[in-house]
């Protein structure tokens, strides 16, 4: 992102942060009793005909509230696998992701033969990378690589079951091209925890990182530049046979 200097341009930029904090704190949530109250009485086929209608139009916030109603109202009906699977993607796209992980996880439990679980897993690995992500760092263009990359791990997992068990679903090819972005990104972060040790002159620790983005992330585009920073924290060790080791990998990936 361009650097900008002036007080008109840190105005808007300041501006652009209060509003992005209170549209995501207003859908941070789920809908309480109330909202789901005030949602009129209608039969369970035209309460959906709404939510569809409201979801289709983007209102999120709105389509959930509906859609919780009809979920409360009716929660064995014969909409109720249709409006779970709506819920999930409207807590999705508006980024509440605590919500829709619990709502995945519930319909999976529940319902361990449903035709949709690729779906499911699909959008768990979905939700699951969105909550590793920070809107604000990214807009700022702050790299973040160094962040703790648990959720990352568990996303790439969702595909890797998603890859597994449903090898024809339409979700597949998706699935497995976010498990290589996904796979890049985990490679990344242990490198960069790796530069930090070395930088640091922790050069056993360094090297144990560069090992393991070696044995564990090896078709990532990170194994060369991890192998150069293991010669380089052996030689530092003063290890040469590990270091020769280590060289002799490398050589033979160039």
């Amino acid at each position: 992102m361009t650097n900008v200097v002036g007080k008109r341009s840190l105005s808007k930029r300041s501006l652009a942060l209060a509003l992005a904090i209170s549209v995501l704190s207003a859908c941070s949530s789920a809908p309480d009793e109330e909202d789901i109250q005030r949602v009129p009485n209608k039969s369970p086929q035209a309460l959906y005909q709404d939510a569809k209608e409201t979801l289709d139009s983007g209102l999120y916030v709105r389509a959930i509230e509906l859609l919780s109603a009809i979920d409360s109202r009716y929660p064995f009906g014969p909409l109720s696998k249709q409006v779970q699977m709506d819920l999930i993607y409207a807590y999705y796209q508006s980024n509440n992701t605590e919500q829709a992980t619990a709502t995945i996880d519930r319909f999976i439990k529940l319902n361990p033969n449903h035709k949709d679980l690729d779906y499911m897993y699909y959008m768990r690995g979905l939700v699951n990378i969105k909550a590793h992500e920070n809107a604000f760092q990214e807009y700022f263009g702050i790299d973040r690589a160094d962040r703790d990359t648990k959720r990352t791990r568990i996303a790439y997992e969702d595909f890797a079951t998603l890859v597994k068990n449903y090898p024809d679903s339409k979700y597949t090819n998706e699935a497995k091209k976010r498990m290589a972005w996904l796979l890049n990104k985990m490679a990344r972060y242990e490198l960069k925890v790796a530069n930090y040790y070395y930088d640091r002159e922790a050069y056993l620790a360094a090297a144990n990182r560069c090992k393991y983005v070696v044995e564990h992330f090896s078709k990532s585009s990170y194994t060369k530049p991890a192998l150069e920073l293991m010669v380089k924290s052996y030689d530092k060790l003063g290890l040469s046979e590990l270091k020769n080791n280590a060289q002799a990998v490398l050589d033979a990936n160039k």
